[in-house]
């Protein structure tokens, strides 16, 4: 049941931000920016582990991650700014995301 509750409200949060950034692109996309999906993930891990030490990985690697997330954003906006079409953007925006957490993955250690 916990899991249902866990998924409906992530859902309900993707839904709003896709709604409010119908109308207002800017509030939405500062709706998308919060790091609601890590609180909500550090909230569901501690209430199911309350284990300070996975606690505090899961937190590291968390900072660790965003890191190299940040250049996908930029990358869509320029290629789109530049006539290429939001899919092809957004699948190179993804792929270039993915080798840069490998790389991160490969520095950090996965535990």
């Amino acid at each position: 049941m916990f899991f249902v509750f866990k998924a409906a409200l992530s859902g309900v949060l993707i839904a709003v931000v896709s709604a409010v950034a119908r109308r207002y692109p800017g509030f939405g996309a500062l709706i998308a920016s919060l790091p609601l999906v890590s609180i909500l993930g550090m909230l569901w891990l501690w209430q199911e582990t309350k284990d300070p030490t996975r606690m505090e990985i899961h937190v590291g690697a968390t900072f660790w991650y965003i890191i190299p997330s940040l250049p996908m954003f930029l990358l869509i906006t320029l290629m789109m700014r530049h006539g290429i079409y939001f899919y092809w953007a957004l699948a190179l925006g993804c792929g270039v995301t993915i080798f840069l957490y490998g790389l991160t993955a490969r520095y950090i250690g996965m535990r």
